[in-house]
Order: C-alpha cells, then sequence, then structure tokens
C-alpha cells in the first residue's frame, strides 16, 4: 500500500479520523495547543526577503491542510514561475495562456512578476475565488467538469496533484489533455518523487535536477518533471543512465 503525505496523518490526528485504537488520543487541550500552532505557522508571506521583480511582497490567503495545501518556498515560487514566463515568451503563438491547476502559489508569483501573462488558476478552493476571472472551480474527481472555452488552450500547463497517488495523478492527466494544446505545448508538474515512473507512463515527463521546497516541512521528497528538455535551466533533465 502506497504512503500517503504526512500531512494526512496530522489532519487526521486534528479531525479524530484515525481509527486506529493503539494510537495515543490527544487531549482537548493539547489538540487546541496544536491547532493554534498550525494555524501560526500557516500564516503566509512567501516574500521572506524575496520579492521577485516588482520589489513587492507576494501573499496568499492561510494554507488549509485538509486541502492538502502546502505552499512553495520563495525560491521555488519565483524559479518556476521565471520558467513558465521564459516558456511563454518563447511560445509562437501570439496570445500565448498558461493553466496552473492547484498551485495558487505559482499562480500568484507570475501575476507579480508579469501581470499581463493570462494565468488561469483551477483550484478546489474557493477562497481564492479573490482572483476573479483567472479563477475556475477545479475537483480532480471530475477531471474535464470545466468550461467549454477552456479546452485546448493553454500552451503551458502546470500542475501539482493534492494526492500522492495513482487515481489522483491519472485524473489530472486527464486534465492536463482537456486543457492544453495539440501542438507547441509544454507540461511542468510537480508532485513527490514517489510519482516519477507514473509521470513518465502516463505524460512521458523526465525530473529536473532542481527539487522544489515547501514553506512548511514535508516528509516527502517532491520533484519537478517537465515534458520538455529545459537544457541548462531546472537543473537539466536526470536521465536514466
Amino acid at each position: 500500500m502506497e504512503q500517503e503525505p504526512v500531512r494526512q496523518e496530522t489532519d487526521n490526528v486534528l479531525n479524530g479520523d484515525n481509527d486506529d485504537d493503539d494510537l495515543p488520543m490527544l487531549s482537548s487541550h493539547a489538540l487546541a495547543a496544536l491547532r493554534e500552532f498550525m494555524e501560526e505557522q500557516n500564516q503566509l508571506n512567501v516574500d521572506e526577503g524575496s520579492t521577485g521583480e516588482t520589489g513587492e511582497k507576494v501573499t496568499l490567503i492561510t494554507e488549509d491542510w485538509r486541502l492538502s495545501q502546502f505552499w512553495y518556498d520563495p525560491l521555488t515560487a519565483e524559479t518556476v514561475a521565471m520558467e513558465v514566463i521564459d516558456l511563454l515568451a518563447n511560445n509562437s503563438h501570439p496570445f500565448p495562456r498558461v493553466a496552473c491547476i492547484a498551485c495558487p502559489t505559482l499562480y500568484a508569483y507570475i501575476k507579480k512578476m508579469e501581470p499581463d501573462v493570462s494565468v488561469q488558476l483551477l483550484e478546489y478552493d474557493k477562497r481564492f475565488g479573490q482572483y476573479g476571472r483567472d479563477f475556475i472551480y477545479y475537483d480532480y474527481n471530475q477531471p474535464e467538469e470545466l468550461p467549454s472555452e477552456l479546452k485546448h488552450a493553454f500552451q503551458v500547463v502546470v500542475a501539482d496533484p493534492p494526492y500522492l497517488s495513482k487515481e489522483c495523478l491519472e485524473k489530472v492527466q486527464q486534465t492536463i489533455s482537456f486543457l492544453r494544446t495539440h501542438a507547441q505545448s509544454n507540461v511542468l508538474l510537480l508532485t513527490g518523487e514517489v510519482q516519477k515512473d507514473r509521470a513518465a507512463e502516463l505524460l512521458g515527463l523526465h525530473p529536473c535536477g532542481f527539487k522544489p521546497q515547501h514553506s512548511s516541512k514535508l516528509g516527502n521528497e517532491f520533484r519537478l518533471f517537465t515534458d520538455y528538455d529545459p537544457g541548462t535551466r531546472l537543473g537539466g533533465w536526470e536521465l536514466e543512465k
């Protein structure tokens, strides 16, 4: 059985969802203290000394661990955002667009670094409705339940599936196929190392040397996968020898 992210175990403790009677139960006071600590840790100003090209802070709403939300650290967000911006700049389409699937940190950085870039954020969390028309409600369990005008409309698609499971990646793959144009498009995937073989099988992706990091420390090693050779960028492809 595949091990799910450590973040889900913490959530189970907080919500009393653990069915193992042998595990210790926290007292109400301990639970309250843990909730308070998590809320403090989740207050995110992702600039932390790194403000991108605009010189202004990039801020996001609080992470919700119940929704498996963990925002990228500034270096990761800036690095991937710059890669996306470069891909769009070198795309032959007159009006290239990027879709961000479940990666709001990336959306925020792209819009801060290049406000005129056309970016669509697909997210389950309706709090991101504050982004107006850039926000589309998205449930990976219904991978193609999206507005018809989004079909084959994006030259760059970036996805960060919320769970490290085969089912989740397969459904997100369906969404990627729905969104991307048939030609001259690029796919970037940020997910756990454990998805390496599936990423190659489902999407033809290879891992890059650059390894994404999160502001909250996770127990799973994350990787950045692409369907194109980034050359000297992103640490290059790590190909099997």
